[in-house]
């Protein structure tokens, strides 16, 4: 039985060709990915440490063809058949208003989902899930993932 074939990456033609990449960010990227993969968390701390946007540094991963993974709200990366979120079955009347509230074009933009979380001392996978069961959409990504 043969494996199918993957589909190569192409993270880098949403940025359109030629787009720019410092040689500076390159390196620290290249050095701290692991296995052609960058996690979110490692992206935040390039971006922290660097005094970068966490946009930037999802821009540099989608133009080295590296995967973004684990993201800290549980939503993808953790490989098929891995969902990390813990169903629940109904959602705290103030963080469900928290969540909606927070929506933007029918979605509730990933920082905020991070924003709601701190407010409400509650893990972001945790939100996550919340947002699972009132059906709401997160995005769009601050490392530009989705």
């Amino acid at each position: 039985m043969t494996r199918p074939t993957r589909t190569p990456k192409r993270f880098a033609q949403k940025h359109g060709a030629g787009a720019p990449l410092s040689p500076a960010l390159r390196d620290i990227v290249v050095h701290k990915a692991d296995g052609g993969r960058l996690s979110c968390a490692v992206a935040f701390k390039i971006a922290i440490a660097h005094h970068l946007s966490p946009i930037e540094v999802g821009r540099a991963a989608d133009l080295l063809e590296l995967r973004l993974v684990k993201c800290q709200l549980g939503l993808f990366g953790y490989g098929p058949g891995k969902n990390v979120l813990t169903p629940v079955r109904s959602v705290p009347e103030p963080l469900k208003k928290a969540i909606f509230q927070g929506i933007t074009d029918g979605r509730l933009p990933c920082k905020r989902a991070w924003e709601i979380a701190k407010a409400h001392d509650l893990h972001k996978f945790k939100i996550a899930a919340a947002c699972n069961a009132l059906d709401v959409k997160i995005g769009p990504c601050q490392l530009g993932a989705f």
